[in-house]
Parts: C-alpha cells; sequence; structure tokens
C-alpha cells in the first residue's frame, strides 16, 4: 500500500504566504484514502524534516512560491534533491525553509520519497498590517483548484500503484 503525505507549508501572519496552510486546512476536511496523511506543518520545519524520514512513497508539498507568473498562478514542480547537500545539519526549529527541511532530512541520511511542490504564486508576503489575517484574492481563489490538482496527483499514483499490483499478480 503506497503512503503519501500531504505537507502544508506556510506563516499565516504572512499574507498569502499562508497558502499552503490553508489548502491542509481544507483538504483534511474532505474524505481522502486512508493512505493519505495530510499535516499542516505551518512554519514548523524541523517536524517536516522529521516526517520525510517516515517511510512515505510520496510527499506533495503545498507552498507559495515565486515563479514570476500571475499571483493566483499554480505549478506542480519537482525539487531537486539530487542536489541537496547531504551534509547540511541545520534546519531553523522556529522557521521553515523547505530546502533546509530536505537537507536536513537527507543529512541524517534519509532516502527520500518522490516529492512535488505544489505552489502557488503569491500575490504578497508581507505581514498583516491591519490584523486581519487573510490571503489575497487571486490567491484564495487559487485554494479549490489547488486541491482539485492535489487530488488528482493522489488518485494518479494510487491507480497507478493498484495497476502494478495487478500486473505483478497477473504475471
Amino acid at each position: 500500500m503506497k503512503r503519501i503525505l500531504v505537507a502544508g507549508i506556510g506563516n499565516v501572519f504572512l499574507g498569502d504566504d499562508a497558502f499552503g496552510v490553508e489548502v491542509a486546512r481544507r483538504l483534511v476536511q474532505r474524505p481522502l484514502p486512508e493512505e493519505v496523511t495530510v499535516i499542516d506543518f505551518g512554519i514548523r520545519g524541523l517536524d517536516l524534516a522529521y516526517a520525510l524520514l517516515d517511510g512515505y512513497d510520496l510527499a506533495l508539498l503545498i507552498d507559495a512560491v515565486r515563479r514570476c507568473g500571475a499571483p493566483g498562478t499554480l505549478y506542480v514542480l519537482e525539487p531537486d534533491t539530487d542536489n541537496c547537500n547531504r551534509n547540511e545539519q541545520t534546519v531553523d526549529a522556529h522557521g521553515m525553509v523547505p530546502e533546509q527541511a530536505i537537507q536536513f532530512a537527507r543529512g541524517l541520511g534519509a532516502n527520500l520519497p518522490p516529492l512535488r511542490l505544489i505552489g502557488c504564486e503569491p500575490a504578497t508576503l508581507d505581514s498583516v498590517e491591519d490584523g486581519v489575517l487573510r490571503l489575497s484574492e487571486p490567491v484564495q481563489a487559487a485554494v479549490e483548484p489547488a486541491i482539485e490538482l492535489i487530488q488528482c496527483l493522489i488518485e494518479e499514483v494510487l491507480h497507478k500503484a493498484e495497476a502494478e499490483t495487478t500486473s505483478q499478480l497477473h504475471a
């Protein structure tokens, strides 16, 4: 049975940086296959690093990412974990830089699962000045499409695993 980690990443006090947190919050309220674990890591990079050591077959990282697109644009990226510094032993226990969490997990000798970054182009990553925590309008509008995209990726992986198991049984 394949195990899939869906990791919401972001800081709710930095505007659109809360994208991953919001997606995880909504996704966990939906019926999901038993193989899927959704965790809101927020800014807990150390927790993410240790979760990557837990034997998942795939990790989907959800975060705001700047790629010079229009705010609200969704991306599916494959982080290059082979070029992470295997000797990196530090991670900010009070912050979240996904690359540091990946480097730390690799430094611990982890055989990382395949990673996919589902990112959303932010409109703003500034701290909230008016005391109201919210995503910008274009990023808020991207939350539901991101959830649908994640569900499609999950179904694709699980169906592929099921097809491989079936073909092995008939071989």
